[in-house]
């Protein structure tokens, strides 16, 4: 129901006025003081004495949640308002739906006298409203416009290498003299430094955020307002908390190719510019530019912690994480080995009573094997290695590997080299071959697609048919040029392993001792750890484990003999087992000799 027109002279004219940044390449007539004058101006001239000012600056026309709008709409709601005056249409909003909607039902409705002045519209003349619809329609069309423009210079911008986000990475600040340019944020890039070195010491995010939290490390929000990092303000963040990091917040640091000094773009897009909804696109969308800014962290830091994010390593009842977790794979099946660590109650017998003592079996097994059995299920096979036993073979290998490279660098070098060299030509030759039995089909695939045309033409084929063949011949053709185009790009990058192999060296000569296999030494040493099923063909229970090394891979040491310490050792240790077995035989004799008499 209509409500009666009410009188204007006891209710606050609203003189409304918005600006955006759009709006601002116009001129200095869009302005918000001219926009102001110019509402005075006519109120002062038309009686209007009773009025009020409602000013949106740097809001755009297609958003309707703008402060000073909706305290307008409340006002109206209200009964407080009784005109409302803009400069003109484009003023209110830029969406022709939702401005028809405010100026021809909800004013109408409240009796409220809407008046444009540049447009000349004033609903207490009808006649001058007839063509208020058509100027909504083009400032929506000019919004539409605008968007489109600024999406094409979004995009060149985008794929030229220049950085799109708006608030910078925690770490960086921006270059006074090229906005393009970023620049290491010292006091906040010590702090990322330490979050990725605490991951390569075996720490989880989870505890990572207790800890900053507890020594009162500034959270990024909070250190990049109260500093006016590229212009942040306080009252854009909750100050409240300065001190409360959390997981995800540290979480975010640790995934973002920034810190390694590369520019990452499109990582998001909105459907519509109506549509605030922020679309969040995959990894594989993401263009990255490498090296176009100085690194917080360098490359193999970056990408051991984003494998060691990869798996989780939560702290049980026992004790700390094992650091082994992520590193070790069946070798037969390649699942993960899951580590299990369960504490025991034993005791032994004195002349006093019995003494308590907790032991832990600390190991790893295959998942997909434990997994199956848990289930009553059949896969793999127990892969079972103690965790102290896969430590000592992991830190006796980095020893020999690092005996071996110092003592015979040149020898080390040409190896690596020769061992890649080979690989390579292997997979390009493969790479080559495929590449030629493509391209031929892809000729095949013209010509076909030639003769079928001409059937098609001379009344031999079917439109129907030759639209069924067409599209299988364009199919085939899309996904074998697809695929010839990465076999190209696969060809033009094999490159010695040179750099590798220095790499690997330094990372070497960082270490003066090899006494104890510590989180980062592990992290930063071992690619990844594979543990075949056991042997017992030759009398005693043998596992053997391949280690893979970063940079150089799975390297083969020269075959060593082993000393006559070592031949001591493993007679012994093989008497100690034939002992136990032999312990055992006459244990299980007796259990069966006294479970036959009862």
């Amino acid at each position: 129901m209509n409500r009666q027109p009410v009188s204007t002279s006891t209710k606050v004219a609203a003189l409304y006025s918005r600006l955006s940044r759009d709006d601002e390449l116009c001129g200095e007539s869009n302005s918000i003081t001219n926009q102001k004058a110019m509402l005075e101006s006519y109120a002062k001239t038309h009686g209007f004495t009773n009025t009020a000012h409602y000013s949106d600056d740097g809001y755009s026309g297609t958003d309707f949640q703008r402060p000073d709008w909706k305290r307008l709409i409340a006002d109206i709601e209200n009964g407080v308002v009784g005109a409302v005056l803009c400069k003109d249409m484009s003023r209110i909003g830029r969406d022709y739906l939702q401005v028809g909607f405010y100026t021809e039902i909800m004013f109408k409705e409240r009796g409220l006298r809407f008046i444009a002045i540049g447009n000349n519209i004033d609903s207490d003349n009808q006649d001058s409203a007839e063509f208020a619809p058509f100027l909504n329609i083009m400032s929506e069309w000019y919004a539409r416009d605008t968007s489109r423009k600024i999406k094409s210079v979004i995009r060149t911008k985008g794929n030229d290498g220049k950085p799109l986000t708006a608030l910078i990475p925690y770490g960086f600040k921006k270059d006074p003299q090229n906005k393009y340019c970023w620049l290491v944020d010292e006091p906040a890039a010590s702090v990322v430094r330490r979050i990725f070195q605490m991951v390569m010491d075996g720490i989880g995010p989870f505890q990572i955020a207790r800890t900053l939290s507890a020594e009162k490390v500034e959270k990024p929000s909070y250190y990049i307002a109260h500093n006016r990092i590229y212009g942040a303000k306080p009252t854009m963040y909750d100050m409240t908390t300065p001190y409360s990091w959390s997981t995800s917040t540290v979480c975010k640091i640790l995934a973002k190719p920034e810190y390694a000094g590369h520019t990452v773009n499109f990582r998001t897009s909105k459907k519509s510019y109506k549509d605030k909804a922020i679309i969040y696109h995959p990894s594989e969308e993401w263009k990255i530019f490498p090296n176009t800014h100085e690194a917080i962290v360098d490359q193999e830091t970056f990408d051991t912690v984003r494998r060691l994010c990869g798996t989780p390593r939560r702290v049980d009842s026992v004790g700390e994480p094992n650091p082994l977790t992520g590193l070790l794979f069946c070798a037969d099946c390649g699942a993960k080995m899951y580590n299990s660590r369960q504490s025991k109650k034993t005791y032994d017998s004195v002349k006093s009573g019995k003494v308590y003592t907790f032991k832990t079996a600390d190991y790893y097994n295959c998942s997909a094997y434990s997994l199956a059995r848990n289930n009553n299920k059949t896969a793999c096979s127990g892969h079972y290695i103690r965790t102290e036993a896969i430590r000592e073979i992991v830190l006796e290998a980095i020893r020999k590997i690092s005996r071996y490279a110092k003592a015979n660098e040149a020898e080390f070098i040409e190896r690596i080299r020769a061992e890649s060299a080979i690989k390579h030509t292997a997979a390009a030759r493969a790479n080559k071959k495929l590449f030629t039995q493509n391209g031929r089909r892809i000729a095949e695939i013209d010509n076909l697609f030639r003769k079928v045309y001409e059937d098609n033409a001379c009344g031999k084929l079917s439109d129907e048919r030759f639209k069924q063949l067409s599209d299988v011949y364009e199919a085939e053709q899309a996904t074998l040029k697809e695929q010839n185009a990465a076999l190209q790009k696969a060809l033009e990058v094999f490159e010695s392993d040179s750099d590798n192999v220095n790499r690997f060296l330094e990372l070497m000569k960082r270490y003066t001792a090899f006494n104890e296999l510590t989180t980062p030494m592990l992290n930063e040493f071992i690619q990844k750890i594979l543990v075949h099923a056991p042997d017992r063909s030759g009398g005693e229970r043998v596992v053997k484990v391949d280690i893979w090394f970063n940079f150089i891979g799975n390297f083969e040491l020269p075959h060593e003999e082993p000393t006559p310490e070592e031949i001591a050792a493993h007679a012994k240790r093989l008497a100690k087992l034939m002992r136990q077995r032999e312990a055992n035989r006459r244990y299980l004799e007796r259990c069966a000799a006294k479970h036959s008499k009862n």
